[in-house]
Formats: C-alpha cells, structure tokens, sequence
C-alpha cells in the first residue's frame, strides 16, 4: 500500500473512522476510488470489497448505487467497515473472511480491491498487527497473486476487478496472471507518491533488492483493470 502507519486510536477524521491496526484511507485509496468512479453505473450492480479496511471503498459503492458486500481479515476492520456504512448511512454487508471468504459459487459484477502489497524482509505476511494490512512477503505478490488466481471465478461475464497496487511489486506479474486466467487486463491509472514511513524506514533493503534506485524518492501506484470477456 501507500504504505503509511495505520490509524492508532478510534477517531473521527474527515474521512472514515478508524480502529488501531485498521488502514487509514490514504493516496492508494483515493486512486482507486478514482478509477471506480470512472466505472460503468452501478446501479443494482453486486459488488464485493476484499480486504474493506475502514470500508472507504464500499461506502462510496454503495452511494453509486452498487449491491455492496464487503470482506476482510481483520475483525477490527470489520467493525470500522461496519460503523462507517452505518455512519454514512448505507446498507453494505460486511464479513470477516480471508480474500473473498466462503462465496459458495457466487459471483459479481464489480470486485474491487487495495490488497497488502508492499514488499518486506520476511517470505511470509504478519499473521497479525498493523503490518498486515500492507506487508506481503518478499516480492510484495503474496495476495496480489491470490487475488489475480482467484479473480476469474469471482467475476460474472463483462465483470471487472479493480485492483490497487505498488509497481514495486511487478504490474506486468499482474497483467500476465490475470491474463492468463482468461480476463483482458490493463493499467487504467498511476500516480505517484513520496515514499511513506513504512518503505522509508525499508529503504536499505529495498535498495539492496534492486527494487528502489539510490535517488528514488517517490512510489509508483497503479489500478489494475481487467474483465472477464
């Protein structure tokens, strides 16, 4: 992610609410929102949120107009989705699930997702804590290419999945998986943003990986696109 430090306390910011080890809304978010808005109509479109956070992104369906359910790992996260549909006033189904949870064959019009994607030091993700929302393993896959393999089944004909992520851990992965799973995908948004507190205390490794260049100040973010044809 925009891999900032996650909310600490419960509060009320201009945004959505926040419990400790929740992920606070940041540029990654708004990228994605972005490249929601630019969707299709949602009008009595189903949709599923995998790994809600604080259910900024679900909220926001449920305002276009989109049959919204929600998912993530965390039960505190679960609670903040909970709280912040409630607060805005609209109606989202939120489970606590890994990826898309126990589905049973259902499948959507819209999957959206900010996975945890930033690269770290250890092969495998936190099994809990903070660092969950954004740590992914070494190569930064470990649920993006979870995500990319289970994205197919999840999606109805002319689905789409929006996916948010870092360049740090390899689009073209992203595009070839997703491709390769039968869904004509591609970049539909970048931006890019100053490196947070999290990758800038990780700079001597990433640096030391070849991921980051000596001078390199900023991180590159994308949206993934792809639907199923």
């Amino acid at each position: 992610m925009a891999a900032q430090t996650a909310s600490l306390a419960f509060r009320r910011p201009r945004g959505p609410w926040t419990l400790p080890g929740v992920y606070a809304p940041q540029e990654d978010t708004r990228l994605l929102g972005r490249a929601l808005r630019a969707e299709r109509p949602l009008d009595g479109a189903d949709l599923l949120d995998i790994g809600t956070g604080s259910g900024a992104l679900a909220v926001l369906a449920a305002r276009m107009g989109a049959r919204v359910s929600a998912t993530d790992i965390s039960w505190r996260a679960v609670l903040a989705a909970r709280a912040n549909a409630a607060r805005q006033r609209q109606r989202v189904r939120v489970r606590r699930g890994d990826l898309a949870g126990k589905q049973q064959g259902r499948t959507y019009d819209v999957v959206v997702t900010n996975p945890p994607y930033v690269p770290a030091p250890e092969d495998l993700p936190p099994p809990g804590g903070a660092a969950r929302a954004w740590d992914a393993g070494r190569d930064g896959r470990h649920v993006v290419d979870r995500v990319c393999a289970r994205a197919p089944e999840l999606l109805r004909p002319a689905g789409v999945l929006l996916m948010v992520h870092s360049g740090l851990c390899g689009v073209e992965a992203s595009l070839h998986r997703l491709r390769a799973g039968g869904l004509a995908a591609e970049v539909v948004a970048r931006d890019h943003v100053r490196f947070g507190p999290v990758l800038s205390r990780r700079l001597p490794w990433l640096r030391d990986q070849g991921l980051v260049g000596p001078a390199d100040e900023y991180e590159e973010l994308v949206v993934v696109r792809a639907e199923r044809t």
